[in-house]
């Protein structure tokens, strides 16, 4: 990929809607498959009371629309502001307390699992029933569209295009808990090409730094594939 592609992919631009500033992907198709659209807010000839406690809107008592659902509410039942930042706003925006909860909770996905992805680990690569695999580092591209493998050989696999994700485990740690991610299998498919195509990842066995960084990656990755489906059901 030439580095002029790569910063027509990355390009970003301020505008400004009734909701705030977002900064969103200068190019449209580049945007992220993470991202969700800004909601049609409920008119207020439709929404005489709030659509949470019922209260009746009046001189004193103003309406609110929250930034993420679009709905109409009194102060008392919109008065968070939250980061919404799969709508690209670059201040925290005002929403429902119902809204504010599921944002707080994608928050850590942003904040931590994030910075995972776009760091990369290492993994042992293999294609559909290929016997052979290939060392390579995974990562996700900077604006989030791309799966990103660079070893010998390059790939580059649409986010969108994978339509399943099955984390692989492997036992229990002694004294109970949740078994230990091994690797990854994804399916995704190719613009042109027939059928799907299997990619599986495995984490190395060492117990070192690396293991660990493939580990965290690969609940990152899971948590990133359900925020997709996520934005897919919008």
């Amino acid at each position: 990929m030439s580095s002029e592609v790569a910063a027509r992919r990355d390009a970003k631009k301020l505008v400004r809607s009734s909701s705030g500033l977002r900064m969103v992907p200068e190019h449209r198709a580049f945007g992220s498959p993470f991202g969700l659209e800004e909601p049609q807010w409920v008119p207020d000839k439709e929404c005489p009371r709030c659509m949470q406690c019922d209260t009746k809107f009046d001189f004193l008592t103003r309406k609110h629309h929250c930034r993420r659902c679009g709905r109409c509410f009194c102060d008392k039942c919109c008065s968070q502001k939250v980061p919404l930042r799969r709508m690209c706003f670059v201040d925290p925006v005002r929403q429902c307390a119902e809204c504010a909860l599921v944002s707080h909770k994608e928050a850590e996905f942003y904040d931590k699992q994030l910075k995972v992805l776009l760091s990369g680990a290492t993994f042992l690569v293999t294609f559909g029933n290929s016997e052979k695999s290939e060392t390579m580092v995974c990562r996700l591209s900077n604006n989030q569209r791309y799966l990103l493998l660079d070893g010998d050989s390059h790939y580059e696999i649409e986010i969108a295009h994978i339509s399943t994700v099955q984390v692989l485990t492997e036992g229990f740690p002694p004294g109970g808990g949740n078994a230990r991610a091994t690797g990854m299998s994804l399916q995704y498919t190719t613009p042109g090409a027939d059928g799907v195509t299997q990619l599986k990842l495995t984490a190395g066995e060492d117990a070192n730094a690396s293991r660990r960084q493939s580990t965290a990656w690969l609940a990152a990755m899971h948590k990133a594939v359900k925020l997709l489906y996520e934005s897919r059901d919008q």
